[in-house]
């Protein structure tokens, strides 16, 4: 017999077949809390099943942040420690991936039934994408907006392996008239009132080969809280097109209008997704691609170093998938700029690391780090503000003291 506590601790498809009926448990006991950098910023480090202490946002649905000096650990986030973001609290608690499937219906000439090893007989593709959540860092907006409080750690960085979503509507064979392919899960509403979770790709993205159905995750079936036994990949957009525990796909006539894309997950139309503080937007767009955005992962704000000493400085920086072309350093507030070595590169759509070696003299001094990608964009000097709090990107300041 096997109990409940040691499946509990097995992951992805071992667990889901073993106990079908698994029941997750709610918030664990939290021993420990942290402090996030903000104005009511303290938090409860919870535990989940396959889960490392995470920081805990909402425990209906679960909402959980990567303590940030995770990312200092490697370029890959571990499975274990990636975030977690539901919508809707009627999570899946059982998956039998015997009986999982992904129906495939609307604008197609023949409609799919696939099984979790249907999908595994396509060629496969593997990818290293940063994930990340529209609203990651939102608790650094000012004035303050409405949403989850958040600080750096709604995103990831993984090696997500699947099928290409085009060859599963190749298979299935888009009909002409084809504009857009709308994309539901197996967590739904808990209130009948409440509009599911449905999220929508104009058609030429959703077969543009890279979008897919991810079942593995850094080399493992993908975590419980992550989507096992499948979830959609959407390289370079933000997090809220990255629909877990998929189960539905449908080729459509007309553009999906429902809540979560008409109404919810929009931005201002204009280039820099922005309005004055206070200010509604004229007209709204639905988010879509990140923007470019790189931190400083080897010493946290407020932390001491030795001063005189050499010291490596380390961190990350990623777009929507033009990829990184230069990182720069400051150590003195921005007065002045430096280049930082770039390391491996993992594709367009990964964290890159980057590197340099600084010498502080005694005293407090401000670091700084910008990137810029490919395609010539970079940071903003100071953040910029929409009403939601999405799309935070500006450059990133670490207060340090050399003593």
């Amino acid at each position: 017999m096997i109990s409940r506590r040691n499946v509990l601790k097995l992951g992805g498809s071992t667990a889901a077949a073993l106990a079908s009926g698994m029941i997750l448990p709610p918030l664990a006991h939290a021993e420990e809390t942290v402090t996030l950098p903000f104005a009511n910023g303290e938090r409860p480090l919870v535990t989940y099943p396959g889960k490392r202490p995470l920081i805990g946002l909402t425990e209906r649905p679960p909402q959980l942040e990567t303590p940030f000096q995770i990312f200092n650990e490697g370029i890959i986030t571990p499975n274990d420690a990636f975030f977690v973001r539901y919508h809707l609290s009627d999570i899946p608690l059982g998956i039998d991936p015997q009986t999982y499937r992904v129906e495939v219906k609307g604008l197609v000439r023949t409609p799919l039934s696939l099984s979790l090893d249907d999908l595994k007989a396509f060629e496969p593709i593997e990818m290293v994408a940063a994930h990340q959540c529209s609203g990651n860092s939102r608790g650094f907006v000012e004035p303050r907006v409405a949403g989850g409080q958040l600080a750096n750690g709604a995103m990831g960085n993984a090696r997500w392996k699947g099928v290409p979503l085009k060859a599963v509507l190749d298979k299935a064979g888009v009909q002409p008239g084809a504009v857009q392919v709308s994309f539901g899960g197996l967590d739904g509403p808990a209130a009948p009132d409440t509009p599911d979770f449905v999220k929508a790709l104009d058609i030429d993205h959703a077969r543009d080969g890279e979008v897919m159905l991810a079942y593995a995750m850094n080399g493992e079936d993908l975590p419980w809280l992550n989507g096992f036994p499948v979830r959609l990949v959407v390289p370079g957009w933000y997090g809220t097109y990255w629909l877990k525990h998929l189960n539905e796909i449908t080729v459509l006539d007309k553009v999906f209008e429902g809540f979560w894309m008409k109404s919810a997950y929009r931005i201002p139309d204009n280039a820099c997704a922005c309005t004055e503080p206070g200010k509604a937007p004229d007209k709204t767009v639905p988010i879509n691609r990140f923007n470019v955005r790189s931190f400083i992962t080897s010493v946290l704000d407020g932390q001491k170093v030795p001063a005189g000493a050499p010291m490596k400085l380390r961190g990350f920086a990623f777009d929507g998938g033009s990829g990184i072309r230069q990182v720069s350093i400051s150590t003195d507030d921005g007065a002045t700029w430096l280049p930082a070595r770039l390391g491996e590169d993992l594709g367009n759509y990964s964290f890159r690391e980057w590197t340099t070696d600084i010498r502080l003299e005694p005293g407090a001094h401000v670091l700084k780090v910008r990137a810029t990608g490919n395609d010539g964009k970079t940071q903003p000097d100071k953040p910029l503000w929409n009403p939601a709090g999405y799309m935070r990107n500006c450059v990133e300041a670490t207060k340090v003291t050399a003593a």
